[in-house]
């Protein structure tokens, strides 16, 4: 990347943020590490209770990825101390501690799936037991001193609780004092988080100045709506792309995002310059560019991100194929014919078996409503035949798999 401007960092490192405290702190920060040449350490805590990595946690490290590639450090906070007692954020009761053999085991998925974003070269990852865990409780209670109760209970999840009468133990209220604690230890210049994570962040902010060191800049990324366009990216809601996903698959899915999360996903997710961004919404607005058209250069452009720019030219030219002139798909899972008499009862055993539909009636819906093909010919129950090797079965729009010889 060529040197920029200040000027044009901050336009860079702005792009996608929510919220930032200080804009001028940060400009400050920029101007000294340029005048001095020393990069700047940026930090980002990551709790390892959910390690597959989606569209969603990829904002966040995406910016940490800008970071570096101006020429600065990121430092990797593994939560595997605090991830033991579980972050309380938008928590409306205690959470279930890991163990710590489930800590390790996602702490290790996590750092074999960062590096398909971040640079290995520019790249620390600490575990925060490293400086927690030897802590003597004359410690800690030196560090608890450094905060107050009412101070805590600003906390919307931790204020709503206690005037609901719902448990909150008292260890819970150690969870953002030390991850605070994180950013004194390793002398954080910046700290990235989705805005969930606002008061821990400001945290560490706080416990820098206790400490008597410079204070982080707190930068919060906008939380990333899943394909549904409604709710927050989630596996758990099913409206995730995750990272990991066959090319086809996160090329499909983008394909299925609302119009109007075009400009969102291309601002959040991608490395595309902010100004040609500002030329995709001028488009937009002004009806000079098919919606369609720009999700297809969004759906290739991530795919590429994750699987290579070849892999994303292959997704696209097949999206067109498959979805423009109806054909099928050159590689398509294969799936044992089940056993059994009638045809239907087949279908439904593969798209169950399939995860295409969870009940048998659920099954038998989309096969009443004409969303199954053999072949490209839709299905009915009336219809008398064998399934054989090579048959090809579609359901829906994008979901196909075919009968193993």
């Amino acid at each position: 990347m060529k040197k920029l401007t200040i000027d044009e960092q901050m336009r860079l490192l702005l792009k996608g943020i929510e919220e930032v405290i200080s804009e001028d702190e940060l400009r400050a920060k920029l101007e000294k590490s340029e005048k001095t040449g020393e990069p700047l350490t940026v930090k980002l805590g990551l709790d390892p209770t959910a390690p597959d990595i989606h569209l969603g946690h990829s904002v966040v490290l995406r910016k940490a990825k800008q970071f570096q590639d101006l020429g600065h450090r990121v430092i990797i906070i593994i939560g595997d101390f605090t991830g033991m007692i579980g972050d309380p954020s938008g928590k409306s009761k205690t959470r279930k501690p890991l163990t710590r053999d489930e800590v390790l085991i996602n702490a290790e998925t996590y750092r074999r799936q960062l590096f398909k974003i971040l640079d290995p070269d520019f790249t620390e990852v600490r575990f925060n037991s490293e400086w927690l865990e030897c802590m003597s409780f004359k410690e800690v209670i030196e560090l608890m001193a450094k905060q107050t109760v009412a101070r805590i209970l600003e906390r919307d999840d931790f204020k709503n609780r206690f005037n609901n009468n719902q448990a909150i133990g008292l260890h819970e209220f150690t969870y953002p004092l030390m991850q605070g604690l994180d950013s004194v230890v390793i002398n954080a210049d910046v700290e990235l988080g989705g805005t969930d994570q606002t008061f821990n962040i400001l945290m560490g902010r706080t416990l820098q100045k206790e400490y008597n060191k410079e204070k982080q800049v707190a930068m919060f990324v906008s939380i990333l709506e899943g394909t549904d366009g409604k709710e927050k990216m989630s596996k758990s809601l099913g409206n995730y792309i995750g990272v990991n996903e066959k090319p086809r698959d996160i090329f499909g899915k983008v394909m299925s995002i609302p119009d109007e999360l075009i400009i969102r996903y291309f601002e959040l997710v991608t490395d595309v310059h902010p100004d040609k961004i500002d030329i995709m919404k001028k488009q937009l607005k002004e009806g000079t560019v098919n919606p369609r058209d720009l999700k297809l250069n969004l759906g290739e452009t991530i795919v590429s991100l994750y699987h290579g720019s070849n892999a994303g030219k292959r997704a696209q030219e097949e999206f067109i194929s498959i979805f423009s002139n109806k054909s099928i798909p050159k590689e398509i899972e294969e799936i044992q014919c089940p056993d059994g008499d009638c045809i239907c009862n087949k279908l439904i055993q593969i798209i169950l078996k399939m995860g295409f539909a969870k009940t048998n009636r659920e099954a038998r819906r989309l096969i009443s409503q004409g969303a199954v093909k053999i072949n490209g010919e839709k299905f009915s129950e009336d219809m008398c035949f064998e399934l054989k090797a090579g048959d090809v079965i579609q359901v829906g729009k994008k979901r196909f798999v075919k009968i193993k010889n």
